[in-house]
């Protein structure tokens, strides 16, 4: 299994970035998959999570409205759209595939003007 993050970097309070995230090694398309953060001094907690199939999709109450995770099974690659970004979305954003208790490597978001 290998996720890899990109599209993390420094942006605006009120901009927008959009991560991407490169799965292979196992049938992408049959697992759920995950977004999380972890701010510095703080614990790591789910963003977001879209189904495998059906891409049915759940959020945080912190981000619901201006996140949005989604994904392309034909690429094996997952995103996360992030829009009304504050310095409180600023964090380390990973991929995860619960299937496989898998993460990626990570890409910082840092949201300051």
């Amino acid at each position: 299994v290998q996720l890899v993050e990109s599209g993390g970097g420094l942006v605006q309070p009120g901009g927008s970035l959009r991560l991407s995230c490169a799965a292979s090694g196992f049938t992408f398309s049959s697992y759920g998959m995950s977004w999380y953060r972890q701010a510095p001094g703080k614990e790591r907690e789910l963003v977001a999570h879209i189904t495998g199939n059906h891409g049915y999709t759940t959020y945080a109450d912190s981000v619901k409205g201006r996140f949005t995770i989604s994904r392309d099974n034909a690429k094996n690659t997952l995103y996360l759209q992030m829009n009304s970004l504050t310095p409180e979305d600023t964090a380390v954003y990973y991929c995860y595939v619960p299937r496989f208790t898998f993460w990626g490597q990570g890409t910082q978001v840092t949201v300051s003007s």
